[in-house]
């Protein structure tokens, strides 16, 4: 068996060998050319093969586990590949669990997906800093920044956007009993109201002495929801919750948070993709978290004035 090393892209197998793995910025160009090999789009273990038969990886280094596994270290890599394509307008994946390449992926070169990279981190960091500042945090500049450690989200979001209805379902149930709901009740499909490909539902939430049944929607949807998508959940809500919670992979618009605590209206709360990778975040569902030590290390000038006699 072999797993990662934590340092650089070397990876050491039981028996004391060593195999090297590419970053996922290395796998950017190959993870292009393969779609485009595969006539456009393809699930994504045929990108995967493809991806890996272009890069011939060796035996050793294909089967290096990711953490404790059960999925390896180049799927997870691979993984990354697709979504910053995604971020960087070379791939869609507007169906679950096939993969595209846009038309700006079939004309893009070699030479330019480096530039587009790093343009497209940066875009991600400058929007992050942005909605620090908004919210009153202190904002690191950008030349001192690390690579940026919310991204982590990226791959995450599109893990849940690869899961079979089933799968969603059944992350949907695991996030709300984790965070506390007892009861969960799922209508059979064609019971529901909402869209296909979602889930909906009713739970109850205990909150210290007091108990809510809550009606609950998850939307698998990568683009942002707006008002009227707010008021046909409160419309499927009459009679089926005191409270209501609607949950997006995606994001909602200004309009839609504010139509979710319209004066008069039942309120409803709102839960965007980010605040879905929070929660699996904070529960550990399909989410590990490791604590790192950054050391900043800094001359003390005094020291050596010191030394000098001054």
């Amino acid at each position: 068996m072999q797993r990662r090393n934590a340092i650089g892209n070397s990876v050491r197998n039981t028996g004391g060998g060593e195999a090297t793995l590419p970053p996922y910025t290395d796998l950017l160009w190959p993870t292009v050319q393969a779609v485009i090999e595969l006539g456009g789009s393809g699930v994504i273990e045929e990108i995967d093969s493809a991806v890996i038969a272009r890069t011939g990886l060796s035996e050793e280094a294909r089967a290096v586990l990711h953490g404790d596994g059960p999925g390896t270290e180049i799927e997870y890599r691979l993984a990354w590949a697709r979504t910053y394509l995604k971020g960087m307008g070379l791939l869609s994946n507007t169906r679950r669990g096939v993969w595209s390449v846009t038309d700006r992926g079939r004309a893009v070169r070699e030479s330019e997906i480096k530039p587009m990279q790093v343009a497209y981190t940066a875009e991600k960091r400058r929007k992050r800093m942005v909605r620090n500042v908004s919210q009153g945090a202190q904002v690191v500049p950008l030349a001192a920044a690390p690579e940026d450690p919310e991204l982590w989200r990226e791959p995450v979001l599109g893990a849940v956007a690869d899961l079979s209805e089933d799968g969603f379902e059944r992350l949907a149930t695991a996030v709300l009993r984790a965070a506390g709901f007892t009861t969960l009740t799922i209508p059979a499909p064609g019971g529901s109201h909402a869209p296909e490909g979602h889930v909906e539902g009713t739970g109850v939430l205990r909150v210290s002495l007091l108990s809510f049944s809550v009606f609950f929607r998850f939307l698998r949807a990568p683009e942002k929801a707006g008002a009227d998508v707010v008021r046909e959940f409160r419309a499927a809500m009459v009679g089926r919750g005191e409270k209501g919670l609607l949950v997006t992979t995606g994001s909602f618009t200004e309009d839609a948070r504010a139509e979710a605590h319209r004066h008069g209206a039942p309120p409803i709360d709102l839960v965007d993709g980010d605040g879905l990778c929070d929660l699996l975040k904070e529960h550990g569902l399909g989410v590990r978290s490791t604590v790192r030590t950054i050391e900043d290390v800094s001359l003390v000038p005094a020291f050596f004035a010191e030394l000098s006699g001054r």
